[in-house]
């Protein structure tokens, strides 16, 4: 019995090293993230200032958010909606 006893504590040992370093790793895990989402604020903050720059040269930002949309999608795509858009405009006399 007196063996088990030593044992016992050996594994708790074990059990929070264990603990510990998936604690470390959990930890880096969310830093990462935050670090990211701080990066991503600070990417949005700088869009944010490149459309007022071209609203305040005269563009239309909101034809211009648009326009990039557009040009993130496949162009088969956007000619076949274009081409229904067209459709349902014609069927109502647009």
């Amino acid at each position: 019995m007196s063996d088990s006893a030593t044992d016992l504590p050996e594994q708790d040992v074990q059990g929070d090293a264990t603990y510990r370093v998936t604690a470390n790793e959990l930890r880096q895990f969310v830093e990462r993230i935050e670090r990211l989402d701080a990066e991503k604020k600070d990417l949005a903050e700088q869009q944010k200032e490149v459309m007022a720059e071209a609203k305040a040269r005269g563009y239309d930002t909101k034809v211009m958010r648009k326009v990039i949309a557009l040009r993130k999608r496949d162009a088969d795509d956007i000619a076949e909606e274009e081409a229904v858009l067209e459709m349902y405009k014609e069927a109502l006399g647009m």
